[in-house]
């Protein structure tokens, strides 16, 4: 395990965000390409009044400056990318798949097994149409063979 010694202590972390917010601050931007060209090194540890503790505990005032992305905001209205006509014929039709997806009509229809169960029906009966009568009486009369060869 690493010395605990060496580790940076609480104090340590805050000044250093503390620092960097401050270049933010200085700057109008993010300092960080400077912190990847050299890694920030710690703070000496240094006495710090009670009036820089920043207390989670204590409200925000409503007069907060706003964000500096919202400033950076267009005035002007942004111009449509889809026309009205054609967002409503998608919304209607996703709205169909979302009926499906969401709730099935045939119960069990949501899940893979489900969807290929259905799809197999029409195929299936069309099979045993074509087939079933022939497969019975073909048993039947190997079975009736056998229970009179017995006899």
């Amino acid at each position: 395990m690493g010395d605990v010694s060496a580790e940076p202590s609480m104090e340590d972390i805050l000044s250093s965000i503390k620092r960097i917010i401050a270049e933010d601050v200085e700057t109008g931007g993010p300092a960080r390409a400077r912190r990847r060209a050299a890694p920030p090194q710690p703070a000496p540890i240094e006495a710090e009044d009670e009036d820089d503790v920043l207390e989670l505990s204590e409200t925000v005032p409503d007069s907060a400056p706003a964000p500096v992305a919202a400033a950076q905001t267009p005035t002007a209205p942004a111009e449509k990318i889809l026309s009205d006509e054609a967002a409503e014929a998608s919304r209607a039709r996703l709205a169909s798949l979302s009926r499906l997806v969401v709730k099935p009509e045939v119960a069990g229809s949501d899940t893979l097994e489900g969807m290929v169960r259905e799809m197999l029906k029409p195929m299936l009966r069309d099979w045993l149409d074509a087939n079933l009568p022939d497969l019975v009486e073909t048993m039947v009369a190997k079975e009736i063979a056998r229970i009179t060869g017995q006899r």
